[in-house]
């Protein structure tokens, strides 16, 4: 095990040129990291053991032996993590309410697409299952593995829920929570009949203790005895597979991606969840005729995440631009970045769509955060990835420049401590 404390000595910069297969511990020495969690830091060094991110600090010694990546002039960030996508997946879903499916079901490896999006530094994917109503759960994978297991980091990352202004939306919603009342009541019905039967079992075997002369038992006391083995423990009935979802998201266990598509979807949503204390994020498309910040105060006051794609809209009937990303920030909301669409073109133009809106003036560490930290939070996986911290997974990507810069390219990109994709370049250009 390599200390948490790197020692003074240091060897020359050995750079992976031409072996993609990086050794199990290395040092990444560059000239800012884009940590996320904690700002950036200047002349950075990143330790990388087995996989994971185990030092990370500004002009830290290296210890004696570590081959070390040098690269004083490069950028450092997490990879980016979209944490609404369809990409590699091909199915069509009903408009029915179906919060048990798993888009995991629809999801095959060893696609050509994968491997694009790694060499855009697309290291995390969070893939919804298609259809309205209710369609079912996301799952959250890496675009790298040779099987489903390889490349799925969370089954059942969130559940989506796509909410218009209308009655057969709401009353789906609100059919899913009431079902979910109705286990409640089955589950305290089944316990109070329990507790019950175990207050019988104890008068009658205090009964059977206290008659001294009655020392033989018959045949139907001991098939009595017999079935009241392991009863001691309350055994809720289980509920059903279209219900579970709901429970999950009482108990805190699963998220809600709330789609809508306008202002008023979001107040029909706040009527249908009523009193139920879940975690939701809102996904909305943007447009120029969208109403969206009619309700941004509304958002930020319930501290959830907004997830949007980096578009500046007008005024509706007017010409005057909106950045909604900025306006949703300074409400108090949340916010996640995805691209606009699960195009190529999309992906390899999301850092500069981004860095537009920065022009326009969102925030810069806010906006690094939306690509990385904040999709990451919406598919459960916050704690393990988005970041460049101590003990989190080595997804990361490395720039020639600022991230947000149209002239920046990535050099490398590194999944799970692994050197994925390495920019070469051919007469002045390169491989893309």
């Amino acid at each position: 095990m390599i200390l948490s404390t790197l020692l003074l000595s240091s060897l020359p910069a050995v750079a992976p040129a031409q072996d993609t297969h990086l050794p199990d511990v290395y040092a990444l020495r560059v000239g800012r990291a884009e940590t996320i969690a904690n700002g950036a830091v200047e002349h950075a060094v990143v330790l990388v053991e087995s996989g994971k991110i185990t030092v990370v600090g500004e002009d830290l010694p290296i210890e004696r032996g570590i081959p070390v990546i040098d690269r004083p002039d490069w950028v450092l960030m997490p990879g980016l993590v979209n944490c609404y996508s369809r990409s590699g997946m091909d199915s069509r879903g009903s408009s029915s309410s179906e919060p048990h499916l798993l888009a995991s079901a629809e999801l095959y490896p060893r696609q050509d697409v994968y491997g694009d999006l790694l060499e855009l530094g697309v290291t995390t994917l969070g893939l919804y299952p298609s259809g309205s109503g209710i369609p079912g759960q996301a799952v959250a994978v890496k675009p790298h593995g040779e099987t489903k297991d390889e490349m799925i980091l969370q089954d059942s990352a969130y559940l989506k829920v796509v909410l218009r202004s209308n009655v057969k939306s709401k009353k789906m919603l609100m059919d899913g929570f009431g079902k979910a009342d109705e286990h409640d009541e089955k589950v305290a019905k089944a316990r109070e009949k329990w507790e019950k039967d175990q207050e019988k079992k104890k008068k009658k075997s205090k009964s059977k203790k206290d008659d001294k002369d009655d020392d033989k038992k018959d045949d139907d006391d001991k098939k009595e005895e017999k079935k009241d083995e392991g009863s001691d423990v309350f055994t809720p009935p289980e509920p059903d597979e279209k219900v579970l979802p709901f429970l999950n998201l009482r108990e805190g266990k699963l998220s809600a991606l709330m789609s809508i598509s306008k202002a008023s979807d979001y107040l029909h949503l706040i009527d249908a969840l009523g009193d139920e204390e879940i975690t939701y994020s809102v996904h909305c498309p943007l447009r120029n005729d969208i109403d969206l910040y009619e309700v941004k105060d509304k958002v930020g006051e319930a501290g959830a995440r907004i997830v949007l794609e980096p578009e500046i809209t007008l005024q509706p009937w007017t010409r005057r631009d909106r950045n909604l990303p900025a306006e949703f920030v300074e409400a108090g909301a949340k916010l996640a970045l995805v691209p606009r669409s699960d195009s190529m073109t999309s992906y390899r133009n999301w850092l500069t769509d981004v860095g537009h809106l920065v022009k326009a003036g969102l925030d810069r560490d806010v906006a690094l955060r939306a690509m990385t930290l904040e999709p990451a939070e919406v598919l459960g996986l916050g704690e393990r990835i988005g970041s460049i911290e101590k003990d989190k997974d080595a997804n990361l990507i490395l720039l020639d420049g600022d991230p947000l810069e149209p002239s920046t390219r990535i050099r490398m990109v590194i999944l799970d401590g692994k050197n994925v994709y390495e920019y070469e370049p051919v007469y002045g250009g390169g491989n893309r």
